[in-house]
């Protein structure tokens, strides 16, 4: 049943409760409380507006690895503090292999990108390596986590 709640709420995050607990079969109070709980043990985690960036002109969506000169606790630190701070930064992790990080940054053109690189990551200071990857055409985009791989665990 929550599984059911979680499917609905990832395709429309303002669905009235008694629309969700509709589909699901169930009446509102109980939808309501199991929506609340979830919420409660960070299942759902926040609730969000997901917003075209085309019409917006945000649409130069770039890939970057990032290695850092020197890869110590105090810089990895450093650099996640200021990554986090960074608006064109949507996406950043940690990854295997030959860099440190992988970055998904979203900008306007080629011009701010380039000037976010020099100005806001290169700046920093500890970087000793950037590869970029820009998009050509994005095939699939989901913020939805794949339901159907969960076993029963709520």
């Amino acid at each position: 049943m929550d599984l059911r709640i979680l499917f609905i709420l990832q395709a429309d995050a303002a669905a009235p409760v008694a629309e969700v607990a509709e589909r699901v079969g169930l009446s509102s109070s109980p939808c309501w409380r199991r929506i609340k709980r979830m919420e409660e043990i960070g299942v759902i985690q926040r609730r969000v507006t997901i917003l075209d960036r085309e019409l917006l002109g945000l649409d130069f969506e770039v890939y970057c690895t990032v290695k850092l000169s020197l890869p110590s606790r105090d810089n990895l630190q450093a650099f996640e503090c200021a990554v986090a701070d960074l608006d064109e930064v949507v996406q950043c992790a940690t990854v295997t292999g030959a860099a440190d990080y992988e970055l998904r940054i979203v900008t306007r053109d080629m011009h701010a990108f380039d000037a976010f690189l020099r100005d806001r990551i290169l700046s920093l200071g500890l970087v000793s390596n950037i590869e970029s990857r820009i998009v050509i055409r994005s095939v699939k985009s989901t913020t939805a986590a794949p339901l159907g791989l969960v076993k029963a665990r709520l």
